[in-house]
């Protein structure tokens, strides 16, 4: 229960600072797969739009942090929710369940 409690308080706490770049590189993958695949654009013209998606713009250690970190918080907001999720939807057929025998 405990465990419970503080993950729901951390995925509280992190998802303003997870939220901009997991957006960011949701925006710029799709962006750059979408310039290349529909408009026609080649690689080099929308490189810029890679290079944002990986965190090149960093630099070669920032580029490894912003992608470990990005990874790392993407997966957290997975497991939390999922388990907040679950817990949810477990309490509320319990409650239907029991107000089906009331």
């Amino acid at each position: 229960m405990k465990f419970s409690y503080n993950s729901r308080q951390l995925h509280k706490a992190l998802a303003p600072w997870v939220f901009l770049p997991l957006f960011l590189s949701a925006l710029s993958g799709v962006a750059y797969r979408f310039s290349k695949d529909f408009l026609g654009y080649s690689r080099d013209e929308v490189h810029w739009l890679m290079s944002l998606h990986e965190g090149e713009w960093l630099g070669n250690n920032g580029e490894l942090v912003y992608v470990i970190l990005n990874s790392l918080g993407l997966l957290w907001m997975l497991f939390t929710g999922f388990k907040m999720f679950s817990k949810k939807n477990s309490f509320t057929k319990k409650v239907t369940k029991s107000e089906a025998k009331g």
